[in-house]
């Protein structure tokens, strides 16, 4: 039988904050730390969906998909970047050979 690894979380709260919580735990039905434990899971999924979403209005995602769609010719700087990167590149091939 495969056992479960646990961590434990812990935090030190003022009165007001445990007698709110313990009150809304209740009134669920479920255990403080089961309340605390779902309340900031849920919170935490909502973050990371919020930060891996991004948002455009149809006029910003136009202005996207066409400058992917059709990208502009390299300036100067970036061709002279692409430049020095594959000099550099081609310098540390030959050394390790």
């Amino acid at each position: 039988m495969a056992v479960k690894k646990t961590e434990r979380v812990s935090a030190r709260v003022s009165a007001p904050v445990y007698e709110t919580l313990s009150q809304a735990a209740k009134l669920t039905g479920a255990t403080l730390n089961q309340f605390i434990v779902q309340s900031a899971l849920g919170k935490a999924q909502a973050v990371i969906e919020h930060e891996q979403i991004i948002n455009m209005t149809m006029r910003d995602a136009s202005a996207f998909f066409e400058a992917i769609e059709n990208p502009p010719a390299p300036n100067n700087k970036l061709k002279d970047a692409m430049k020095k990167y594959r000099e550099s590149f081609s310098d540390a091939e030959n050394r390790s050979t």
